[in-house]
């Protein structure tokens, strides 16, 4: 009896140990993703960019070299398609993408500008 009640006790243990193990090791593999996402960002340095998005949203020409960007997250661009805007972006100059963080609208302020100096 002793010895059926002591072999319960040490399969419990080992359970334990081992579902320990699994659990440490799922976190060491969310780390390393975790340290490849930070590589690859730090690979494409966030950068601000004026210039205008097209029509279909999908790409982005910027003003100060006119160079076309594929947009990797066109939906974060939805409503200001063919608008002048200024982007916080990751850049993929490698591949010619950026991963868009910031939209801010550039259009509108400076048509009121321009309105102001020119009264009719």
């Amino acid at each position: 009896m002793k010895r059926v009640l002591l072999s319960m006790v040490a399969a419990v243990v080992a359970l334990t140990f081992s579902a320990y193990a699994q659990s440490a090791s799922q976190g060491s593999t969310d780390q390393s993703a975790d340290k490849t996402k930070a590589t690859k960002e730090a690979k494409a340095p966030l950068k601000t960019i004026a210039g205008t998005i097209s029509d279909d949203g999908k790409s982005f020409t910027a003003d100060k070299d006119k160079k076309q960007w594929t947009i990797q997250n066109p939906d974060d661009v939805k409503g200001h398609e063919g608008h002048h805007v200024k982007l916080s972006a990751h850049v993929y100059a490698d591949k010619s993408e950026v991963h868009v963080m910031k939209v801010t609208m550039m259009g509108e302020k400076g048509k009121k500008k321009a309105a102001a100096a020119n009264p009719s």
